[in-house]
């Protein structure tokens, strides 16, 4: 995992209007996690870590398909760029770089270890290896908690 040195040193000091941002084309469709009904087809990350992101959900479209990728609600979108503090901290979120991804949070909470996380269940491994595969890496499996975040680890 980075650290916030590592990060401005490669994708630089994060700020609120995300300069750095670009926006991608999901290849399928996600929901918004508080609000299901509404559609989510693009997403807005930092552009160094577009392609690895969009090829992230390709490659989750192509092992899972929509239909699954559904049912285990991992079309489930809880944010990517979000320029704040980390909870109780002084360190920006990874997400104010737009290099982090949270998926199905109601499901996986922050505090959530792998006794009760969905994405700790085995059907996701496939997933997280994904990610993986990619360059991200899941503070669930680095930290046990948080299992919904995913971020760049490069």
């Amino acid at each position: 995992m980075l650290t916030t040195a590592q990060l401005i040193s490669k994708y630089g000091t994060p700020n609120d209007e995300g300069t750095y941002l670009v926006s991608i084309d999901l290849p399928y469709p996600m929901r918004l996690s508080w609000d299901l009904n509404t559609k989510v087809t693009k997403i807005r990350c930092h552009r160094l870590v577009a392609d690895k992101l969009k090829a992230v959900f390709t490659d989750l479209l192509a092992h899972y398909g929509y239909q699954q990728i559904v049912a285990l609600g991992i079309d489930l979108f809880g944010g990517c760029f979000n320029f704040r503090k980390m909870r109780g901290g002084n360190d920006y979120s990874r997400h104010s770089w737009g290099v982090a991804i949270d998926l199905d949070p109601d499901r996986n909470m922050l505090k959530e270890t792998s006794r009760t996380a969905r994405f700790a269940r085995p059907e996701y491994k496939p997933m997280i290896d994904i990610f993986y595969k990619h360059g991200f890496v899941s503070l669930g499996v680095e930290k046990n908690y948080d299992w919904m975040h995913f971020e760049i680890g490069s």
